[in-house]
């Protein structure tokens, strides 16, 4: 089976055909950097709008490079929830109709399900149950997966995601647009441990998360280092460093909590924050434990088409597929909602 996948769920545009039999065959995202770089985050008119510009040129390219017509595609999957509402219109009305018009079945897929299950597709051998931690812009989740489709949640934000986080921290720093990688590469430069911040909620039972208290520290700390004339380079990576650390260590904490809470021995982190390499370092720790984790490649942690081509094409194995031409999106929906894939 050969899968066309669309992603167009918040600021990038990622297109990929996946083949049952081998492999991903080709994928190009086009990122929406540049045009929301200037407002210090995502525009979500804007972000529509370079959705509708570049998607059928991306399509063009990803299906010439993928050596496949469009006549022999098999299906079209593409994000239908969660995400911004005029994006998820934008793929999902396009994804529609161009099944239609080769007469191929479609099927709506997750956003976050297709994170979740990225790393399978160099890892396809990870043992059930396992644990996935979501870490993105606009997600910080631990889930319990027993099958797919069969999902239970063990703990989420309570208010910022750790990617909103690195963002606004860096905006506060004034480092620019997106915030992550910017925040990582300050705090190659600085000292973790200047700055003693909190570890949100490590002093509580649970797998929840709450990061708007940390960057509100880093906000009074900056403000006193302005103060007191000593917010210069290295205090500004000092800050950073010592931010990105708390961070770290509170995510790694709330994975070995849940890894205990489920006696899973695997784990999957996915989303942007994933290709964090601190976060990377620090996770080896469990693995002492004799825990196997798994990561996307690099190039699919942040959204892109194949992580949605790869989990349409899981359930379209298994006879799963929109059951009509109407043009339905989530921007919110729960992980709890999806069918089990038997």
């Amino acid at each position: 089976m050969r899968v066309l996948g669309i992603e167009t769920s918040c600021d990038e545009t990622g297109i990929a055909v996946y083949s049952s039999e081998e492999g991903l065959l080709a994928h190009r995202v086009h990122s929406q950097i540049d045009v929301h770089a200037i407002y210090g985050g995502v525009v979500p008119e804007l972000a529509s709008r370079d959705h509708v510009r570049y998607l059928r040129p991306l399509v063009d390219e990803t299906i010439e490079a993928s050596g496949v017509s469009l006549a022999e595609l098999d299906a079209v999957a593409y994000t239908t929830g969660p995400g911004l509402l005029g994006a998820l219109l934008v793929g999902s009305t396009f994804a529609k109709t161009l099944a239609f018009s080769i007469n191929c079945p479609a099927l709506g897929v997750h956003h976050m399900e297709g994170h979740l299950l990225a790393p399978l597709m160099e890892n396809p051998d990870l043992p059930l149950p396992f644990v996935a931690l979501l870490v993105s812009g606009g997600h910080s989740q631990l889930v319990l997966v027993r099958a797919i489709g069969d999902y239970v949640l063990l703990g989420t934000t309570l208010d910022d995601a750790a990617g909103e986080a690195f963002d606004k921290t860096a905006k506060l720093l004034e480092l620019g647009y997106p915030g992550g990688p910017r925040i990582a590469a300050l705090a190659d430069l600085g000292d973790p441990k200047r700055f003693a911040f909190a570890r949100p909620m490590t002093d509580r039972p649970g797998c929840d998360f709450s990061f708007s208290g940390l960057k509100t520290q880093v906000l009074m700390e900056a403000r006193h280092l302005f103060k007191s004339g000593n917010l210069d380079e290295q205090g500004k990576a000092d800050l950073a460093a010592s931010f990105q650390q708390a961070v770290v260590d509170t995510l790694v904490l709330k994975c070995q909590r849940a890894l205990e809470r489920t006696d899973a021995k695997a784990l999957v982190i996915s989303g942007g924050v994933s290709s964090n390499q601190l976060l990377r370092a620090s996770v080896k720790s469990l693995e002492l434990d004799g825990v196997q984790v798994a990561y996307p490649a690099p190039e699919f942690c942040t959204d892109n088409g194949a992580m949605i081509a790869f989990a349409g094409l899981t359930r379209l194995s298994h006879g799963q597929k929109d059951a009509s031409l109407a043009i339905t999106i989530r921007p919110r929906w729960p992980l709890s909602e999806l069918p089990r894939v038997s």
